[in-house]
């Protein structure tokens, strides 16, 4: 990677520090971005709050506002304090899907213990006449993606026949997330439109986040959503970013700073996020 050295005034400086320490956002981000606007080029990052492994040891605390999240991309996922729902992330907006099916968009003060943002510009745009089932959509972003081993960003719009997602049920700080989403509610939707947002992980990464592809769905109305667990659709229209930066905030709380994160959470991850059985 390039290193930039630069003199700056002082007071630069101290804005530059100000708004980190704000934000809790690296330095080299918050230049990059500065100079990636005004250059008017594109700057793929990806920007995640915590890591999948706190998620799994039951770290919950609320660790950055929604407003924060927002100034760092308009696509993204993740859940709210206290594992209180699914977050959404389309077009900017930030909805909650909680538990018992209601969806609501969230002021910038609401807070988030894990989230995965970026700002979408789809590099590759494909239409999908026919999808049976979440394995054929998957297997058509392989063949998108390039490489096995950089962050992907992706979309889905269209008509869905069926969508089976569920929503984590508000859980106290400390229950790991095996047990958490034990007694997860799921929802079936049929006839909907909608949109798909989401990330797939590298497999060196597993520890940061969940590896493969991760999808949260909401409808266009605005109505329903939740974590995806299988679909069915036609005319589905599919996008794909690469993120050429990936950026990670770890909380500061004293849960995460005390907690014991050596633990490999592939297996715990692929119980809790992954369709039953």
């Amino acid at each position: 990677m390039p290193q930039l050295n630069a003199t700056i005034s002082p007071g630069l400086w101290r804005a530059l520090l100000d708004y980190a320490e704000r934000t809790h956002e690296p330095l080299a981000h918050i230049v990059s971005k500065a100079l990636a606007d005004y250059l008017q080029v594109t700057h793929h990052t990806l920007y995640q709050v915590s890591t999948a492994t706190a998620l799994v040891e039951g770290i919950y605390q609320g660790a950055v506002r929604v407003g924060t999240l927002r100034e760092h991309g308009d696509l993204g996922l993740g859940t709210f304090e206290n594992l209180d729902g699914e977050m959404v992330i389309v077009d900017g907006h930030f909805f909650q899907v909680r538990a018992d099916g209601v969806v609501r968009e969230c002021d910038d003060e609401v807070l988030s213990p894990f989230a995965v943002v970026t700002r979408f510009a789809p590099e590759a745009t494909v239409t999908l006449a026919q999808c049976p089932d979440l394995s054929h959509l998957t297997s058509r972003f392989d063949a998108l993606r390039h490489t096995d081993n950089v962050f992907f960003a992706l979309r889905v719009d269209g008509h869905f026949e069926y969508v089976h997602a569920r929503a984590m049920c508000r859980s106290q700080e400390g229950v790991p997330l095996v047990r958490a989403a034990a007694a997860q509610p799921e929802f079936e939707f049929r006839d909907v439109e909608g949109t798909l947002v989401g990330f797939w992980t590298p497999e060196y990464a597993r520890a940061l986040n969940i590896p493969g592809y991760h999808l949260h769905f909401l409808s266009t109305d605005r109505s329903s959503g939740g974590h995806l667990l299988q679909c069915r659709g036609t005319g589905l229209r599919l996008q794909l970013q690469s993120e050429g930066d990936y950026r990670v905030a770890l909380p500061e709380t004293e849960d995460f700073l005390k907690a014991d994160l050596r633990r490999d959470p592939t297996a715990d991850l692929a119980r809790a996020e992954g369709e039953k059985t």
